[in-house]
């Protein structure tokens, strides 16, 4: 593996780098992020002790940095695809890397010997990429725009399964043993892993808009027990897969902002991020803010001042100390509002007591 270190307490983010593009936060900009928007941003897992993070972009690249103790980011090495790629995840032990991309192909990067290998493929772009790491099997999950959902014994050539879903594959998440998909047309079918990946329950969306993202969350006994679903409108669906009570299942507005004559401007969720050891969860949306929320309590925790550009992606390090994010344009507002002279950044943040749930 590269070099090691590890990230102390979270004052190591009290001092922000020099940054390239405006932070009202202050937060840290990462060295050499990539060169178009970001698609994917994942941290290393907890079996590693030290903090790296991926980064997938629309540039068709992958980039690995480590977080140094300092806060400082090192810029490891970086590998590209034959398309944009959509997808990054990591291998549970941290080795490697896997990379989903619009060439229908995954690849396996071995951050070791620094080897990338083809490991599955689709008829259409990959979506989402994900390791299952079951009680009695590990394999790849990988969901495309050809209607298929594929698992896949990265030694073999072949799948192992291959499910057909309705539509297209448009957001996926997994935390063993349930995985979520949403897909086109407003479906979303949750699926058990155990012994092997079975239907487990279709649904429509509670939204009445298009989904772009989705995140499994867990009960206070760390099992997955239901999942966040964001849409293009605005809004976020907080979904129990067998609900106590009707009631525990409710959406919520999100990344809006007051417009002229009294009407409201809505923007996308882009991405929904649940916090490892708090349960909360963190949204980030084309209106370029960020907001942590605490679904138990129903109530907001934190609303982030205004970046100049959209926030595309999120995630949390495995302690929950560090919260990353992407600022790019998403052209949500189409190709007459892209400025060149606006770079791609991603930042890191201190976010460990901001995440904590509200008390009762």
């Amino acid at each position: 593996m590269f070099a090691t270190s590890t990230l102390g307490s979270s004052s190591a983010f009290a001092t922000p780098s020099v940054s390239g593009t405006p932070n009202p936060m202050k937060d840290i900009e990462v060295t050499a992020p990539p060169e178009d928007s970001v698609s994917s941003l994942e941290f290393s897992p907890k079996a590693l002790q030290q903090n790296f993070f991926i980064a997938g972009s629309w540039d068709c690249s992958v980039r690995c940095w480590e977080v140094e103790q300092s806060g400082r980011t090192n810029p490891k090495s970086m590998k590209t695809m034959g398309g944009p790629v959509l997808d990054v995840c990591w291998i549970d032990d941290g080795t490697k890397v896997f990379m989903a991309s619009v060439d229908k192909q995954v690849k396996c990067w071995d951050l070791a010997s620094d080897m990338v290998v083809q490991v599955a493929a689709h008829d259409a772009p990959v979506k989402t990429c994900h390791w299952v790491k079951g009680s009695n099997y590990t394999c790849l999950m990988t969901g495309s725009w050809d209607k298929t959902l594929k698992f896949w014994d990265v030694r073999s050539q072949n799948p192992i399964l291959t499910i057909n879903l309705p539509e297209r594959c448009y957001c996926a998440d997994v935390d063993y043993p349930m995985a979520v998909v949403g897909t086109a047309g407003r479906g979303v079918i949750v699926y058990s892993l155990e012994n092997k990946p079975t239907e487990f329950k279709r649904q429509e969306s509670p939204l009445k808009y298009q989904h772009r993202t989705i995140s499994i969350f867990k009960d206070k006994k760390k099992t997955p027990t239901g999942y966040a679903l964001g849409s293009i409108e605005g809004r976020v669906a907080i979904q129990y897969v067998n609900p106590t009570n009707p009631k525990d299942n409710f959406t919520f507005k999100c990344h809006r902002m007051n417009g002229s004559g009294g009407f409201q401007d809505i923007y996308a969720v882009n991405d929904i991020a649940f916090h490892p050891e708090h349960g909360t969860l963190a949204t980030v949306g084309s209106d370029g803010t960020f907001g942590f929320w605490d679904k138990d309590a129903r109530t907001k925790l934190k609303s982030s001042e205004t970046m100049d550009q959209s926030i595309t992606k999120c995630c949390f390090n495995a302690s929950g100390h560090i919260f990353a994010y992407a600022v790019g344009y998403d052209w949500s507002k189409g190709h007459e509002y892209y400025n060149p002279a606006k770079k791609t950044a991603i930042f890191l943040r201190s976010c460990y007591d901001e995440l904590k749930p509200r008390l009762p």
